[in-house]
């Protein structure tokens, strides 16, 4: 028979347990970051937007807590490789994802993953919103937005290329082309630059692809902006329309780009993280590189980050139902 002493033993020692993990979680965030590479996956291509994000923010932040960041990328579907890499990671603050919009996107073009984009991460900091540009070869001599729906509507199809299935750059063209009411078939690649390449030579139609990748190129004269994704125009393209200015109705896509971490990351290195991004940001020579690309900002706090996914992932999903859009 248990005894009252035997009961209060039993309590204690189940608290002495309950307690246990707590105390390496604890003092691994006050002790972070030791003496240890922190990797920052990117879960596209080199050379991509987010990418080229990731190198320009996280290298002072790497000088900032003494610590070496290495970018690691791993590509393929739509960024959803290198997600399931980190979801899976032990939440220690030694391994994030930097990652864009297509992290919301995810379930509803891969409705098969093996993590979920909202309880699997923990959001950090946001780099800001990038607007995707949509562009053609200067070979298909299209000028104008209106011009290419026309010419989707005269020959009944197109092909647009993009970064991946689900990707942002997918995304915003799904969006673009059901608010235009044309018909375009998906050419997929493994990364922003290989689906530039294509619409430069003129073997695919057109792209929506972020200014950061696209820039170079329109300003080389290689390939052709007809309009910009988000709300408003882009500092880096004055001169260039959004799609809502050229008439198309909720045709714009807010691509964001960030940091996330594994979900159980202790919040106390979320924190220092966000304000050593947030430090980052702020820097003239870091924000000299971000303008001229046409980076907005988007200071969110990672509780907010956490509950803008968890909205941007259902309206992705209802979109997608409504639209009977087919990924593939």
């Amino acid at each position: 028979m248990t005894t009252r002493s035997d009961r209060r033993r039993i309590l204690k020692l189940a608290a002495a347990t309950l307690a246990m993990p707590l105390v390496p979680r604890l003092a691994g965030a006050e002790a972070w970051p030791a003496e240890k590479i922190i990797r920052a996956v990117v879960p596209f291509g080199a050379g991509s937007t987010v990418d080229l994000l990731a190198r320009i923010v996280l290298d002072p932040v790497s000088r900032q807590i003494g610590q070496t960041i290495v970018i690691e990328n791993r590509g393929g579907a739509g960024g959803t490789i290198g997600s399931a890499q980190v979801a899976k990671a032990d939440p220690d603050g030694y391994t994030l994802l930097v990652n864009a919009a297509a992290h919301s996107a995810a379930p509803a073009a891969y409705p098969q993953i093996t993590y979920n984009p909202a309880t699997d991460f923990a959001g950090v900091a946001m780099f800001g919103v990038v607007p995707n540009v949509l562009t053609v070869s200067p070979s298909k001599g299209i000028t104008t937005v209106q011009q290419l729906v026309e010419k989707a509507l005269d020959t009944g199809t197109m092909t647009f290329a993009s970064a991946g299935v689900g990707s942002a750059t997918h995304w915003a063209a799904e969006r673009f082309i059901l608010s235009a009411g044309i018909k375009a078939t998906h050419v997929p690649f493994s990364g922003g630059p290989e689906a530039l390449t294509e619409v430069m030579t003129g073997r695919v139609d057109f792209c929506c692809i972020g200014v950061p990748s696209s820039l170079p190129l329109v300003k080389d004269g290689r390939l052709v902006a007809l309009a910009v994704s988000t709300p408003k125009r882009s500092a880096a393209l004055p001169e260039v329309p959004t799609t809502l200015e050229a008439g198309f109705r909720d045709s714009d896509y807010t691509y964001w780009n960030g940091v996330l971490a594994p979900a159980k990351t202790p919040r106390a290195i979320v924190d220092r993280l966000h304000a050593e991004i947030m430090t980052a940001l702020a820097l003239p020579d870091v924000q000299a590189k971000l303008a001229p690309q046409g980076v907005e900002p988007l200071p969110l706090e990672p509780a907010a980050i956490d509950a803008m996914i968890v909205r941007e992932i259902a309206g992705n999903l209802a979109l997608a139902k409504a639209a009977g859009l087919k990924f593939n």
